[in-house]
């Protein structure tokens, strides 16, 4: 795949970004996420390439674009499998909230493991730490490894949760080690990452979130070198302690998103550790994104004019 092709990704996510932002705090979450899906879709329209989506949208009778299975691209240049996620954290955003991104993932055909799209226990760390954890081990013990990889005290680790009933018990495992806890009402997608990067404020993320958001952190993460397992949980259950022998693996970033050459980028919709939301200004609009590859190591962050008296070239 040719290198230009990540930079393109990131005009795709500025798309879905900027469409999505103006419903911040509007309380309207299904008109929200289809400009995001509608926008992202006409920016991937003109890439040159081939490609399938792996992992997007639910396909509903109302006709959204970018679901699971569809083609996208201009049906030229190399075939690749597609992960994306036009808006994550849309009820955030619809309610004034942060931690909304727009993110996508790709990589050559057979990249991206095909998996149910269920939920996910995950934990989520920087490269320093990738060889340390263990889903296996207790709470506890991964902190206590976390903490020593990082030449930190266990009390001054940070550790990303969503704020859900089905963590409740992780929450406290967390206090009882002395760890810190950030609890954010939404995204674990913008958490994982964030918990890969030096500076953000995040070591670790740990909890049960989605699948497709799983898959497309497991790529960024693969940029970054950082550490990442996680284990499928059947339908209608959150009890990650006792799952049937069938969903008992533990897959490593490695095992959910092959090959050597993947691409990731997204763009901030609202605030979060590591990305800032989008900026409104008079005629136009400031963007902060990032753009990773796993080939090169490349981690490039960006902040992108946007003047709306011009309109976008997606061809």
């Amino acid at each position: 795949m040719d290198r230009n092709l990540a930079l393109e990704l990131v005009r795709a996510t500025e798309a879905a970004a900027l469409a999505s932002a103006h419903y911040l705090g509007k309380g309207n979450p299904p008109e929200a996420e289809k400009a995001a899906a509608l926008a992202m879709e006409l920016a991937i329209r003109g890439f040159k390439l081939t490609g399938k989506i792996i992992f997007g949208e639910e396909r509903t009778d109302q006709g959204p674009v970018l679901c699971s299975g569809d083609e996208v691209g201009a049906g030229e240049g190399p075939r690749v499998d597609v992960a994306l996620e036009p808006i994550e954290c849309i009820n955030s955003l619809a309610d004034g909230h942060g931690n909304a991104i727009s993110a996508i993932a790709l990589g050559e055909k057979g990249t991206f493991k095909h998996i149910p799209e269920k939920h996910m226990k995950k934990i989520a760390v920087g490269p320093e730490s990738a060889d340390v954890i263990d889903l296996n081990l207790s709470v506890f013990d991964n902190l206590v490894r976390i903490a020593e990889t990082k030449r930190i005290y266990v009390e001054d680790l940070t550790v990303s949760i969503i704020d859900r009933d089905r963590h409740r018990e992780l929450i406290e495992k967390v206090r009882q080690a002395g760890a810190r806890i950030e609890l954010i009402r939404d995204g674990d997608l913008a958490a994982a990452i964030a918990a890969a990067l030096p500076g953000t404020g995040v070591d670790v993320l740990m909890g049960i979130g989605g699948t497709k958001q799983g898959i497309i952190a497991a790529a960024a993460l693969a940029c970054i070198g950082g550490g990442f397992q996680a284990q499928v949980l059947p339908d209608g259950t959150f009890d990650a302690e006792h799952v049937p022998d069938e969903y008992g693996k533990i897959y490593q970033a490695s095992d959910l998103v092959g090959g050597e050459n993947v691409m990731f980028a997204a763009t901030g919709v609202t605030h979060n550790n590591f990305l800032e939301g989008i900026m409104f200004r008079p005629g136009g609009a400031v963007t902060h994104s990032a753009v990773f590859r796993s080939k090169s190591g490349t981690l490039r962050f960006l902040k992108t004019e946007h003047f709306f008296d011009k309109t976008p070239d997606y061809t």
